[in-house]
């Protein structure tokens, strides 16, 4: 595997975004809501990334900051031991198609947009050519899906996203804010 690349970015809701005006116009800002693009979005393609170059060999990340205070937008890039990169954005500041791929030396896999749930998936080859496509089987609600699945089978916790390896990739999230220049109160 070469690299790996995945964007999930999406503008705030109307109701979102007044509330945020209405604190702003009260004289502060929002960043001690812990909001932002990292936290609210960027875990998806860092999740992403994860499942694919485990374990980071390192992890760097830019960002532009929101007039509300809280960061707005981030690049990040991961790598792996092997050397491969994992190129990842989330953004509030506009809506992307929210794809992502996996690039090889021989052929690579896209996915359709909202790669984060059941997207159709395409093995393209080196010259381009279709070489494959998977389309699961439509599912409703997004990722409840496999919360749905967990619980079905009396089970506390997805195999497929384990409690440990969400704890990892919170660890990752918040080795990335300082890039970011994201703080919380009380620290």
């Amino acid at each position: 595997m070469v690299a790996s690349r995945a964007a999930f970015c999406q503008a705030p809701s109307a109701a979102q975004a007044h509330k945020a005006i209405d604190r702003l116009r009260a004289g502060g800002d929002v960043s001690d809501l812990a909001g932002g693009a990292l936290l609210d979005l960027g875990v998806y393609p860092v999740s992403f990334a994860s499942m694919v170059l485990e374990p980071f060999a390192s992890v760097t990340a830019v960002g532009t900051k929101a007039f509300t205070g809280v960061d707005g937008q981030a690049s990040i890039v991961v790598t792996d031991e092997a050397g491969a990169h994992g190129v990842l954005n989330t953004t509030l500041f506009g809506r992307t198609p929210t794809t992502a791929s996996i690039s090889g030396t021989r052929a690579r896999l896209e996915i359709d947009g909202h790669f984060y749930g059941p997207a159709a998936v395409r093995l393209i080859g080196r010259d381009h050519e279709l070489i494959d496509t998977f389309v699961p089987p439509q599912l409703d609600g997004g990722l409840c899906y496999e919360a749905a699945r967990c619980i079905a089978a009396g089970r506390l916790e997805s195999d497929l996203m384990p409690l440990d390896e969400t704890l990892r990739i919170m660890r990752v999230l918040d080795g990335i804010r300082p890039d970011l220049g994201v703080a919380f109160p009380g620290e």
